[in-house]
C-alpha cells in the first residue's frame, strides 16, 4: 500500500510529465529553460542568447527563453537527470557527456586525426552520422536537436610536439576519457587526468609537460604563458549537442515547433561562427605573445600522426560501433 509520502512523490512526477509533454495547455506564455556551464560571454553562452532573442521574435512571444549560465542551476553531472525528468527544457552539453547515458557513440568526434578541417565536419554533423547519433538519444527522452561547436584542438608542450616520436615519455593532461588516454597512450606519452581549473599550475609546476585544448580555452586560461610549444594538429574536436527533452518538445503546437527549429537553426551558425572566430583571433593573440613558439602541421606530418593514431579508432570500436566508424570513414574518404 502506498503511503502518503510514496503518493505525493508519484504525483509530483505525474504532474511533472503532463507538464512536460503539454507546454502549451500548462503555460502561456510556454517557458523554456536553457541551462549550460559556461560564462554568456562564450560562443555556448552568446549562441543561447541568439536562441533566446530569435525564439521570442519568431514565435511572437509565444515562447520565452530563461537562458541559466554558470551552473546556476545544475552543474555538469546534474543537468542530463534534470532534463529528462523535466526541470530544464534546454541544454547545451559537451558531447563527451552522454558516454554515462549508455550512448558511446558520440565519442566519435573524441577520435583523433578523424577530421582534416571544418568541412569535413559539416559532414558528419549535417550529414546522416550526425542525425543517426542525435536519435539515439530519442529513447533516453530527449531529442538533439543541433551542434554547436567549440573548435579544434592544438597541442602543446614544453618541448617540441612536431613528431610522433616527440611525445615519449611526456605526461600529458586529459579530461577524463578512455579515447584521450588511448590516444596519448599510442604517441607514447603519459596521460594524466586533472581538472581544467588545475591544468595552468601543473604545467606552471611541471606536474605535467604537455596538454591538448582549443586555441580559445589555451588563450583565456594562459596556458600559453607556460607552455615553450605548441603545434597547430587540428588533431581532435571539441562540441556540443543542443538538446530537448523530448515530451516537451513533442508536446509543442506545431507552428511553434516550426519557429523554434528556424530559430535553432540560425542561432547555431551564429554560434558555430563566433566559435571560428574567436579561435582564430586567440591563435592570432598567442602567436603574437611569442611566449609560445607555434609550429604548423605539415600534411606530410599530418600522415605520420593519423598512421600511428589510427590503432586508436579500431580499439574503440567496439565501444563506438565499428558499422558507425565505417560509415563516418566513408562520408569523410577515408581508407
Amino acid at each position: 500500500m502506498l503511503n502518503r509520502r510514496h503518493f505525493v512523490a508519484l504525483a509530483g512526477a505525474a504532474a511533472i510529465a503532463i507538464s512536460a509533454a503539454m507546454p502549451a495547455l500548462a503555460q502561456n506564455p510556454i517557458i523554456i529553460k536553457f541551462s549550460h556551464v559556461v560564462a554568456p560571454d562564450t560562443p555556448k553562452g552568446k549562441g543561447a542568447a541568439k536562441f533566446k532573442e530569435l525564439a521570442e521574435q519568431y514565435t511572437d512571444g509565444k515562447v520565452k527563453v530563461e537562458i541559466y549560465p554558470n551552473s546556476q542551476l545544475y552543474k555538469d553531472k546534474e543537468e542530463l537527470e534534470a532534463l529528462q525528468l523535466g526541470a530544464v527544457q534546454m541544454l547545451a552539453p559537451s558531447l563527451a557527456k552522454f558516454g554515462p547515458l549508455g550512448v558511446q557513440q558520440f565519442e566519435l568526434f573524441d577520435l583523433p586525426m578523424l577530421f582534416k578541417d571544418r568541412d569535413d565536419l559539416r559532414k558528419i554533423t549535417e550529414g546522416e552520422v550526425g542525425k543517426t547519433l542525435l536519435g539515439m538519444l530519442d529513447a533516453k527522452g530527449i531529442k538533439g536537436l543541433a551542434y554547436w561547436d567549440n573548435g579544434f584542438k592544438i597541442m602543446t608542450a614544453n618541448s617540441p610536439v612536431v613528431h610522433t616520436d616527440d611525445f615519449l615519455g611526456l605526461k600529458m593532461r586529459i579530461q577524463s576519457s578512455k579515447i584521450l588516454e588511448a590516444q596519448f597512450e599510442a604517441l607514447g606519452a603519459v596521460p594524466q587526468v586533472m581538472a581544467f581549473s588545475e591544468v595552468y599550475q601543473a604545467l606552471q609546476t611541471g606536474v605535467v609537460d604537455g596538454t591538448e585544448n582549443t586555441p580559445s580555452n589555451t588563450y583565456t586560461q594562459r596556458v600559453n604563458e607556460v607552455q615553450k610549444y605548441a603545434t597547430v594538429s587540428n588533431h581532435g574536436y571539441i562540441g556540443y549537442a543542443v538538446i530537448v527533452n523530448k515530451a516537451f518538445w513533442d508536446g509543442l503546437p506545431e507552428d511553434v515547433r516550426t519557429n523554434l527549429d528556424k530559430a535553432m537553426a540560425e542561432s547555431t551558425e551564429y554560434a558555430n561562427s563566433i566559435a571560428e572566430e574567436e579561435n582564430k583571433t586567440a591563435l592570432e593573440a598567442m602567436r603574437a605573445d611569442g611566449a609560445t613558439e607555434f609550429h604548423d602541421q605539415t600534411e606530410e606530418e599530418r600522415a605520420e600522426w593519423f598512421e600511428v593514431l589510427k590503432p586508436v579508432h579500431e580499439e574503440m570500436a567496439d565501444r563506438i560501433g565499428a558499422d558507425l566508424i565505417q560509415q563516418a570513414y566513408a562520408e569523410l574518404g577515408i581508407q
